[in-house]
């Protein structure tokens, strides 16, 4: 018997000793099998105290390392709190709301809603916010990073899609995480289980660090190749301005002239030719009815901050749209995707957030070379300071053209775009083997789980 994908039921079928479980998506679990000793067990079984909503506490700025970090639903993701994450502090909270090592939140509300974060108490003290839920596991029953690591498989994603409220803001309650059975083996297993899954998870993050050194060094090789020296600036509050510099530029703002655009401005036209961004290439508005192209719309989401590539994510359009052509460059302009720049390889659409270039003439100055420019911190040491705007700061088209940019030899260019593209191609592989052994360990663990 299937359920229609529409009904909003969930049954239970019985069979011998096995329970079978359907749930809207037609997702099949095994609940229990006496003749392997495996049990389901509530979540709200496994506790030793009641499940507690976080504080509704503003978030403030810390002062102090002894004020606790404040965690919210979007200080983590499904891989747990980036390394050099910069923490809020609670305005106010509770005993009550002080984790403890072992503690597993759970994200209530929102697009993220379903997602954990376990606190080992290596982040020092903290609380947690109010859109999460925090349970506190009995540990002569479950170890409470067995049930984390459980919280990653697709028997979960799929139960928290099930149920959870469509209508409004997606939100499932501490009774429904209660009522979440899992599959229960005995405290051993579970350490085998545990201990094998994490092995996973270093060999992962491992593969991602790498990725990520290559991309972090691409800088580091940008100014060795073109021989600029490091970008060195004193941060103080009164800076000195050199008098032929007012005169070039023709403006007397404070940020325009900031140490650190102004060292890195300084440091670009030592090192050889140098031109300014309008000089080399040519800026293109042509608006486009997005809702008329046959071209798949790119919105500022849809580039990687890093490397420069597409990054799967789609974003619908708001009416209009720039066209560009295979080969231009798209630069966005706009606080937080500023620096985010695509090389395109084909024609499309994209947000009129986009400043849209095309190279004047490719003999002088490569497109690609040109975007590994404007991704680089030559660029972004002169734009970030630049920023117009409250609600939505962005840089403004003037700025934009008077970026100044390096223009060593055709060759030179070449080879940097060579290099980079190399690197890029490393960091893409082992992102994917990385991702490809992670779904495998949460493969294992699941069959594991089902005795299989």
């Amino acid at each position: 018997m299937t359920p229609d994908a529409n009904d909003l039921c969930v049954f239970a079928v019985r069979r011998g000793n096995i329970q079978a479980r359907f749930d809207v998506r037609n997702t099949y679990y095994i609940h229990s099998s006496a003749e392997e000793g495996l049990i389901k067990v509530s979540l709200g079984e496994l506790t030793v105290e009641e499940p507690c909503y976080g504080t509704s506490a503003s978030a403030i700025k810390r002062t102090g390392e002894d004020q606790p970090k404040y965690i919210r639903i979007t200080d983590f993701d499904d891989y747990g709190i980036p390394e050099g994450h910069e923490y809020m502090t609670a305005e106010e909270y509770s005993i009550k709301h002080l984790l403890q090592p072992g503690d597993i939140l759970f994200a209530r509300t929102g697009g993220t809603v379903g997602k954990t974060y376990y606190y080992d108490g290596s982040i020092g003290n903290a609380v947690f916010a109010g859109y999460c839920i925090r349970f506190r596991f009995d540990e002569s029953k479950v170890l409470p990073k067995f049930v984390y690591w459980y919280t990653k498989t697709d028997e979960y994603v799929s139960w928290v899609k099930g149920i959870q409220r469509p209508s409004g803001q997606p939100n499932i309650n501490k009774e429904e995480y209660k009522s979440f059975r899992i599959t229960l083996p005995d405290l051993p297993t579970q350490k085998k289980m545990v201990e094998e899954f994490e092995e996973k998870q270093r060999e992962r993050n491992q593969k991602l660090q790498k990725a990520n050194e290559l991309l972090m060094d691409m800088d580091l090789y940008i100014h060795r190749t073109l021989e600029i020296k490091d970008i060195s600036f004193n941060n103080s509050i009164v800076s000195a301005v050199r008098t032929s510099d007012l005169c070039e530029n023709g403006t007397f703002s404070a940020e325009y002239y900031h140490p650190e655009r102004m060292a890195a401005i300084h440091a670009i036209k030592a090192s050889g030719p140098v031109k300014k961004l309008s000089e080399i290439v040519s800026f293109y508005r042509e608006i486009v009815d997005s809702s008329k192209s046959s071209n798949a719309y790119l919105g500022l989401a849809g580039v990687e901050s890093q490397t420069g590539e597409l990054s799967g994510v789609v974003e619908d359009s708001a009416g209009q749209a720039f066209a560009y052509d295979k080969d231009d460059v798209l630069y966005g302009r706009l606080r937080p995707y500023l620096n985010k720049v695509l090389f395109a390889e084909q024609s499309g659409i994209c947000s009129t957030e986009f400043h849209v270039m095309r190279v004047k003439n490719e003999n002088e100055v490569l497109p690609e070379y040109i975007a590994a420019i404007l991704r680089s911190n030559l660029i972004l040491s002169q734009t970030k300071h630049m920023m117009t705007g409250n609600t939505h700061p962005r840089i403004s088209n003037d700025d934009v053209k008077n970026l100044f940019i390096p223009v060593p030899d055709i060759t030179v260019q070449k080879e940097i775009v060579e290099e980079l593209h190399g690197r890029r191609q490393k960091a893409r592989r082992l992102r994917i083997e990385a991702e490809q052994a992670w779904q495998a360990a949460k493969l294992q663990f699941e069959k594991e789980l089902l005795g299989d």
